[in-house]
């Protein structure tokens, strides 16, 4: 068994779209910013996240037509800079809610929300600087 990705499900996909590849900085796979579905990937690694239009997943499975409320699903991408890093994505407009900050005495972390509320942490392994 392998983890092909987390999906998120959301309703305004190019809000969603613009946050993770332009404000995050994550690759698109096929550039469909209008959705209905589109796999973003970092870098380096082989796990993913995805975006599908909502309104797509409501066609099979009708509860989720409803509207999400409360949080339902955190992100968490590791980098290498967090401090650098959160200073690139702020300038691009991303909100910080949180850090950057020492969450352990092994990981620092900052937090902060995609335009359909969904938390995303941002983590810096400090055991892999030596």
């Amino acid at each position: 068994m392998e983890l092909a990705q987390v999906r998120l499900l959301v309703s305004d996909f190019a809000a969603c779209y613009h946050f993770y590849a332009e404000v995050l900085g994550l690759k698109p796979q096929s550039g469909a910013v209008g959705g209905p579905y589109e796999k973003f990937s970092p870098a380096t690694g082989s796990a993913g996240i995805a975006l599908q239009d909502r309104s797509m997943m409501a066609e099979v499975l009708g509860e989720l037509g409803d509207t999400a409320t409360g949080h339902r699903s955190l992100v968490v991408l590791r980098v290498d800079e967090l401090d650098a890093y959160c200073e690139q994505i702020t300038g691009r407009g991303a909100v910080l809610l949180h850090g950057p900050a020492a969450m352990t005495d092994r990981m620092r972390v900052a937090h902060l929300k995609d335009p359909e509320g969904n938390l995303v942490e941002l983590q810096e392994w400090l055991l892999l600087r030596g």
